[in-house]
């Protein structure tokens, strides 16, 4: 009887240890199949980002060289681009290029024309209005110039040029109205001496 006994314990641990072993290959064999997922899952996340960086893109602005530039032309750019990059797309500056007259820090706009003037040579004469007064190119004029059209002071011309710096060029002559001191009735007194270039 003791015998008998003893023989169903061994056979008890025997089924306990096999049980248990098989509940651990059981659990380690389904571990793989979790992780599996896992890269699927960057996956999905990475084309999410992808997406949304290809939305972000900058939209593109074309703008116009001319002048001593090796490959003048009109060319495509990024919307947030700047003029040295314009100049790089016509291949740089010819050797007779005044460099000096030309600014690379400015941000390009659509529709905008860069001209790069010959060593010696004046810039392109500005256009004049009926009444002779001298049209002046906010975008690239200097405080001084700006004060020339009628009804702009010391003040009102810093505030343009500020204007302009943080917010890039003017794209049209209304954007003026954004322009701390200057309205309406203001802007159509000096509309006639205004050109954006």
């Amino acid at each position: 009887m003791k015998q008998w006994i003893k023989n169903m314990q061994q056979r008890w641990y025997v089924w306990v240890l096999l049980a248990l072993g098989l509940a651990f290959f059981l659990y380690s064999n389904r571990q793989p199949e979790e992780n599996t997922s896992f890269p699927v899952q960057l996956t999905e996340a990475t084309e999410r980002q992808e997406t949304k960086e290809e939305k972000q893109a900058p939209s593109l602005v074309v703008v116009d060289v001319k002048g001593a530039v090796v490959r003048p032309g009109v060319y495509e750019l990024a919307e947030n681009a700047r003029v040295r990059d314009a100049i790089a797309l016509a291949s740089g500056f010819t050797n007779e290029a005044d460099q000096t007259k030309v600014n690379l820090a400015a941000k390009v706009h659509d529709e905008m024309m860069i001209y790069v003037p010959v060593k010696g040579e004046n810039a392109p004469a500005p256009d004049h209005t009926s009444d002779g007064k001298e049209q002046i190119d906010i975008n690239h004029a200097t405080i001084e110039d700006i004060q020339k059209i009628q009804g702009i002071g010391p003040t009102k011309a810093a505030a343009i040029i500020a204007y302009r710096e943080e917010h890039g060029p003017f794209r049209k002559i209304e954007d003026l109205l954004n322009v701390s001191g200057i309205g309406e009735k203001s802007l159509e007194k000096m509309k006639g001496q205004i050109i954006i270039r």
